[in-house]
């Protein structure tokens, strides 16, 4: 039986379902907020470093998260809620304990530190005054916006539009034919891991192929503020200050299985599927492989360092070969990066407001979940200033600890989704056939990478 930390579901009738139209947005954001940490740096980085033998697992990667999505997507279309609110339905502390995970692994300044530095190989400056304004931008933005989701999927559209812009001139001008055929090795060489790159490189490489750790959990708030399903019978989250705040707990809904019901469930799941594929997963392989292409033709076989110096070198090959193209490519790496930092704060910020006003301070007049938010955005921003000013600023190692701490998180959830799925929603939309077998495939594989990675790094303390 499930715990009773919340209130039982309210019965409600199921929205009417949107076309495709009206609900493209959270999959653009997943890859927009995701196109950076691995598809600008981490991938990038390790095809510059071990070629291109690798790519098969960035397609298996974004697979297991787009069936991943599509579980907490369930949920929430279901219900309203989101997974961390179920999560705690099962046992009270579960969502804390994701919230907390993603604070530790999203708190490092790592994307902004990158955006920084990327921007000074374009224009100069110094990396920490940038990295600290940008910081400031970010957290001024996410607590001013009257609606914090359309500021966030704004500039989330803006972002993916100049990768692709830039993706689509670097097609026809700076990825060799030496790149393509290298494909080829991705294919050969399907289930092989290079022995150079470690387990948690590995892990952090899967996890942050596309989304990652608690960036996937997060689907379900922007699918919520997005309107889909129960998620129109939910408040949005706004501004304390300049929207109009609400009060009451973010707790769900169920629907009774009727044949109504039943035909709006598959209308919602059928348009919800293809928002993912055309968005998420269709914007993130293509990216993933281009840019790791470019590295391969720009940078590989060159010594690159363990850090992200190896985007200065990519790009003074790409400006010897065009005189502009090397400060685009800089440009739209720094945009990118910034853009990830916001959507990653508003993320780890969603999901601890999320939990704490649902579980812990639901009755709290004053502690609204805006106010939460915008209290967690300043102390992830306040605490990413200071890791700056005492000189705790290299990207790599930064992001790498992330991705490593998120492919733990989607291991201990994608078994949670399972259950979750299969013990509180009506029967007849629960989880089962291959779609279960698939996330308690990624259970396992997250799992055993999980422990290598965490016996690797208590041999390095030992």
């Amino acid at each position: 039986m499930a715990v009773k930390t919340i209130p039982d579901f309210r019965p409600a009738e199921l929205p009417d379902p949107k076309p495709l139209r009206k609900v493209i947005g959270p999959g653009v954001i997943a890859a927009g907020v995701g196109l950076a940490s691995g598809e600008f740096v981490i991938w990038p980085y390790i095809s510059a470093n071990v070629g291109l033998v690798f790519l098969w697992a960035a397609v298996v990667g974004v697979v297991a998260q787009y069936f991943l999505n599509m579980e907490i997507e369930r949920y929430t279309l279901a219900t309203g809620e989101t997974a961390l609110t179920g999560f705690s339905r099962l046992g009270r502390h579960w969502g804390l304990v994701f919230a907390a995970m993603a604070v530790l692994a999203n708190i490092w300044p790592g994307w902004a530190t990158s955006s920084a530095t990327v921007l000074t190989y374009a224009v100069g400056g110094d990396i920490t005054v940038i990295a600290v304004v940008e910081l400031l931008l970010i957290a001024v933005a996410l607590t001013l916006s009257p609606v914090v989701y359309r500021t966030l999927e704004a500039t989330q559209f803006i972002k993916v539009g100049a990768v692709l812009v830039f993706l689509v001139i670097a097609l026809f001008l700076a990825i060799t034919g030496d790149a393509y055929r290298g494909l080829g090795e991705a294919v050969t060489h399907i289930g092989q891991v290079p022995a150079q790159l470690g387990a948690a490189l590995v892990l952090g490489a899967m996890a942050f192929a596309g989304a990652g750790g608690g960036q996937n959990l997060v689907q379900s708030n922007w699918i919520r503020d997005k309107n889909m399903g129960m998620g129109e019978r939910i408040p949005r989250l706004v501004s304390p200050i300049t929207g109009e705040d609400q009060a009451a707990p973010a707790t769900g809904f169920t629907f009774t299985p009727d044949e109504a019901n039943l035909s709006r469930w598959r209308g919602w799941w059928r348009v919800a599927n293809i928002e993912q594929l055309v968005s998420f997963v269709a914007i993130t392989i293509i990216t993933i492989f281009l840019m790791s292409m470019l590295a391969y033709s720009t940078v590989f076989g060159a010594e690159t360092a363990n850090n992200v110096s190896f985007l200065r070198t990519e790009g003074e090959v790409l400006n010897q070969r065009l005189s502009w193209f090397g400060t685009f490519f800089w440009a739209v790496g720094a945009l990118s990066l910034f853009a990830a930092s916001m959507g990653i704060c508003d993320y780890v910020a969603r999901m601890v407001a999320d939990i704490v006003k649902t579980v812990y301070l639901p009755a709290s007049e004053r502690w609204t979940e805006s106010r939460v938010y915008s209290l967690v955005v300043w102390f992830i921003v306040l605490f990413g200033i200071t890791m700056l000013t005492v000189g705790f600023d290299q990207p790599i190692t930064l992001l790498v600890i992330s991705a490593s701490v998120g492919g733990i998180m989607m291991f201990l959830y994608s078994a949670l989704l399972a259950v979750l799925n299969r013990r509180l929603l009506p029967e007849p939309i629960r989880i089962r056939g291959y779609r279960l077998a698939v996330v308690l495939l990624t259970f396992a594989f997250f799992g055993y990478f999980s422990v290598l990675t965490l016996i690797d790094q208590l041999g390095k303390l030992l």
